[in-house]
């Protein structure tokens, strides 16, 4: 198992960590690439860039726009928040980081990342029987988005286990062993799932703006793709 632990822990997650980030750049850049074509060649080319950015400070915390689903929404946040504060402020995370680049930041104690990892579990399988249980959302999920929460919550839960080894039925290194490589999977499937969005969702409305604002001639072309094109608007 120490062969393994160490395989998990080098280069398992030097490819996993080193996928997301080239997966993460790649998306960033095509967004932006594509983002300043459509505006290049847009007939408008004002944005109004105080409402982007108010509509995206308000898909940010939105419980405005999804007050008829708010128990979901606070579901939503609390899940995001407990997510990313735990893995990068854990003492443990950043000790490895220290060790092995020489950089650290403040650490969160350890109780309150105990507080927010169960927080996390619990919002995870919370997501996914909301989901299953609204009509509206069960009719648009897919596979993943029911799958997604659960993968996440992997690494918590075997993380959780194996900060308190007495109140696991496993073996200290075998739990080790599987947060390690549940974390290298998330971390995989970031650049390649709707995880993504955690990178990109700062620009959405931004790309949704620009996305509006059509080319000179892009009506005559609609028009032409419907066979429209000889017919009076």
């Amino acid at each position: 198992m120490e062969f393994w632990l160490a395989w998990a822990r080098g280069p398992a997650f030097l490819f996993a960590f080193s996928f997301m980030l080239l997966g993460l750049t790649r998306l960033v850049a095509l967004t932006a690439w594509e983002t300043a074509r459509a505006m290049r060649r847009a007939g408008n080319k004002t944005l109004p860039y105080r409402q982007v950015l108010t509509a995206t400070l308000k898909w940010l915390l939105p419980f405005g726009k999804l007050k008829d689903r708010l128990l979901l929404s606070l579901t939503s946040l609390t899940f995001h928040i407990a997510i990313l504060i735990v893995p990068v402020f854990l003492a443990g995370h950043i000790a490895l980081w220290a060790r092995g680049l020489g950089i650290s930041w403040p650490a969160i104690p350890n109780p309150l990342a105990d507080v927010l990892t169960i927080v996390a579990i619990i919002m995870a399988v919370a997501l996914v029987i909301q989901r299953a249980a609204a009509r509206p959302t069960r009719a648009l999920s897919r596979f993943q988005d029911y799958a997604i929460p659960l993968v996440v919550a992997v690494p918590f839960v075997s993380g959780f286990l194996a900060m308190h080894p007495l109140a696991s039925p496993f073996s200290y290194e075998a739990t080790l062993f599987v947060h390690v490589m549940s974390a290298n999977l998330v971390f995989v499937l970031i650049p390649i799932t709707k995880l993504s969005h955690m990178v990109l969702i700062p620009g959405v409305q931004l790309v949704s703006e620009v996305a509006w604002h059509w080319p000179p001639d892009a009506g005559s072309k609609v028009a032409v793709a419907l066979g429209k094109e000889n017919e009076p608007i």
